[in-house]
């Protein structure tokens, strides 16, 4: 009787972990971490990195700042100033921009410090922030898309000088904000309304998570879907390319500006391929992923400011507006900012 009644419990709990795993969401794995959207491209054994490699072929990378590409900090601080009654976009650097919608003042996975790794480690910047983080303006809602060094910056993080601000990322983030008071985890296609004019929605992406050595994919990312409005703007965590964008274009399209990244795609020669990354679009990508979701226009961010690839730093852009017509697109409507640049919104837009 023991036996029988041993393996009818076996039995069950077996088919609560089956009914469980069906719920799961596919993205969700049964040992907590996460995963890429279904039929996203997997990593190669071809790839073959090497830190010595890596090292030497970025001593070669000449860094040849253009003038035009940095506006100066006083004439930033001045034009923040002149549209704090207007809707605006100002690129800080990289990844980090300062969106005004409204009322609400956004900030998007903003780094400030010299440097991108651990304490005194990792990649230095070698163009500064547009401005230093004590001069933002005050700033409502905090957007985190990923926990890669580049994004999530724990210096930032802590000095930062609105703790007050709402804070928006993906699942398992939120222990990093521990002083702040209205922090919120999403998981992809969760919404949150921040206030009856604004809407932030996390997407899927096609990325990675990692901080440490034991920790690959144990926190989410994902892309942001600010909709403000009428208005849709797409704020993507690091991504490659994947079918995920047109099911997302389906579903919510048409964008009106989508914010994607254009550098650090090229790791050739530890990589079969130049100019091609998993987990990164190239410019021709990221057009491509702008038009999967319909959108209207298209910002190249994470180039300009840090070199964690071999392509040359100011290449980006240039393939950037070069391809936009191949993929429907006007030059123009590949937006390309200068470092600490302000642009209106409805500007943007038309």
């Amino acid at each position: 009787m023991k036996k029988l009644l041993s393996f009818l419990l076996i039995i069950f709990f077996f088919n609560l972990e089956l009914i469980a795993m069906e719920k799961r969401p596919y993205h969700h794995l049964p040992d907590g971490t996460f995963r890429n959207p279904e039929g996203s491209p997997e990593r190669t054994t071809k790839m073959k990195w090497s830190y010595k490699v890596f090292n030497e072929e970025r001593k070669k990378i000449k860094i040849e700042i253009p003038k035009d590409h940095i506006v100066p900090s006083e004439k930033v601080l001045a034009e923040l100033e002149a549209n704090k009654n207007n809707d605006y976009v100002t690129w800080i650097g990289h990844a980090t921009f300062l969106i005004k919608l409204g009322d609400t003042t956004i900030i998007t996975d903003p780094v400030f410090s010299k440097n991108v790794g651990p304490l005194v480690f990792g990649p230095k910047r070698y163009v500064p922030p547009a401005i230093q983080l004590n001069e933002i303006p005050p700033v409502n809602l905090f957007l985190l898309t990923h926990n890669h060094y580049d994004h999530q910056d724990m210096s930032t993080i802590r000095n930062f000088p609105y703790k007050n601000s709402k804070v928006i990322l993906p699942l398992k983030l939120g222990k990093y904000f521990a002083r702040y008071q209205d922090v919120n985890e999403l998981d992809w296609y969760e919404k949150l309304k921040v206030n009856k004019d604004l809407q932030i929605t996390l997407l899927p992406a096609v990325h990675w998570s990692k901080r440490g050595l034991f920790d690959r994919n144990k926190t989410l990312w994902g892309n942001f879907l600010i909709e403000y409005k009428d208005k849709k703007i797409l704020f993507a965590c690091d991504t490659g390319y994947g079918n995920i964008y047109k099911e997302l274009g389906k579903k919510y399209g048409p964008i009106d500006i989508t914010f994607i990244n254009i550098g650090a795609y090229n790791f050739y020669p530890m990589t079969p391929v130049k100019d091609k990354s998993l987990y990164h679009t190239n410019p021709e990508e990221a057009l491509q992923v702008a038009k999967d979701l319909k959108s209207k226009k298209v910002v190249g961010t994470h180039w300009g400011t840090i070199v964690l690839s071999l392509e040359p730093i100011m290449e980006p852009p240039k393939r950037f507006k070069a391809g936009a017509e191949k993929f429907g697109f006007k030059k123009e409507d590949a937006v390309i900012f200068k470092i600490g640049e302000l642009k209106k919104l409805d500007h943007i837009i038309n």
